[in-house]
């Protein structure tokens, strides 16, 4: 346990040193092959890992990859946990599911988004109704994304949103960026055009595996926000309800609830968290569930890599010359490849985990 042996340095090593832990932990596979290919052609797969009985009333669920390319990070709390704790750390009646790449495409290239370009926690929504409209995304979408990408050409997209962000104030400003947008297929942040192959995949698996559970826990591992090394555990529940009951009951203080302003988190629209409410909901299972957020570096950078990388997607050659430097400010700022952040990433990922099951033993609130 704590072991920063198991990070992986691609999507691939990735891939195998997680089947090798599940193989190690005797825990039961299932593939679901995704339909595109990984820079070097290689075949792209959601893996998930099952330990504990399979009549289990009580889960303790992880998602890796959410946002592609911070797989790294919940890559290795998942081989970490499944080499090193297994079946020895379940109770009696509790069963871990490991959802390892849920964004294999985006774990492969090196992006947040999935192969259809959606932020795949911006695509839970209801796409049967209207899409929400970002008014602010709207003002400033071909300045996020400029069409020239020189430097003369990103100086005068940035001064244009430097403007925009004097006017609104630094929480309109990223909440335009970064709450989620539906009307640029191409831009970023973009949550819409149907639910994505993720997205039918997790439905999938909670169909397979959890439905009919009596209690859920989910930690879903994210990577950009938040001081450096720091995991913080964000959920999305309504005040005074039982699911933000039993989020302080799981994780004490340092949990922190969107709805009561406490994160930096613009998100609002399109949630993992709403998407896995909508299917198991109370009184039949009660789920509850934390995006385990890592602290990299700061936000600005991160808009940095992320502006260029939608840039090369749109306008450039993702297999081109500039699509190196591109990849590797994003590797960079959502996957520091520093001994003393994986040493965080575990012991925190371990201690929310170990909470979360100790959680599930209490029952309901």
């Amino acid at each position: 346990m704590n072991n920063i042996a198991s990070f992986a340095a691609d999507y691939s090593e990735a891939r195998d040193k997680f089947l090798a832990a599940a193989r190690l932990a005797n825990a039961e596979t299932f593939r679901y092959d995704n339909p595109t290919k990984g820079p070097k052609g290689e075949a792209l797969s959601t893996d998930v890992a099952w330990v504990g009985p399979t009549d289990a009333s009580k889960v303790m669920v992880t998602i890796s990859s959410t946002h592609g390319v911070e797989g790294y990070c919940g890559s290795g709390f998942q081989v970490d946990w499944l080499a090193g704790v297994g079946a020895s750390g379940l109770p009696k009646g509790t069963a871990a599911l490991f959802v390892h790449a849920i964004n294999p495409y985006g774990f492969a290239w090196t992006r947040r988004v999935t192969e259809e370009g959606n932020d795949l926690n911006r695509n839970y929504v209801d796409h049967s109704r209207p899409y929400p409209v970002n008014e602010g995304y709207l003002e400033i979408a071909d300045d996020l994304v400029p069409a020239d990408f020189s430097e003369a050409g990103r100086a005068a997209a940035d001064a244009r949103l430097a403007a925009f962000r004097r006017k609104v104030g630094d929480v309109e400003f990223f909440r335009a960026v970064s709450g989620g947008q539906y009307s640029h297929a191409d831009g970023m942040f973009f949550g819409g055009g149907g639910p994505s192959w993720s997205n039918r995949t997790l439905h999938a698996i909670v169909d397979r595996y959890l439905k009919s559970r009596q209690d859920v826990a989910v930690v879903d591992f994210h990577t950009g926000l938040g001081p450096y090394g720091y995991g913080e555990p964000i959920t999305h529940y309504d005040i005074g309800t039982s699911g933000s009951r039993r989020v302080r009951n799981f994780w004490g203080e340092s949990v922190t609830e969107s709805k009561r302003g406490q994160t930096a988190s613009q998100a609002r629209d399109g949630l993992g968290h709403y998407g896995l409410n909508r299917v198991l909901q109370e009184p039949q299972t009660r789920l509850t569930m934390c995006t385990l957020e890592y602290g990299t570096f700061d936000r600005e950078s991160g808009q940095k890599a992320f502006r260029a990388d939608h840039w090369l997607h749109k306008y450039g050659d993702p297999l081109g010359k500039e699509a190196e430097a591109v990849r590797k400010a994003m590797r960079r700022q959502f996957y520091p490849e520093t001994d003393d952040w994986k040493e965080a990433v575990l012991f925190r990922g371990h201690q929310v985990v170990r909470q979360a099951i100790a959680g599930l033993q209490r029952g309901a609130l």
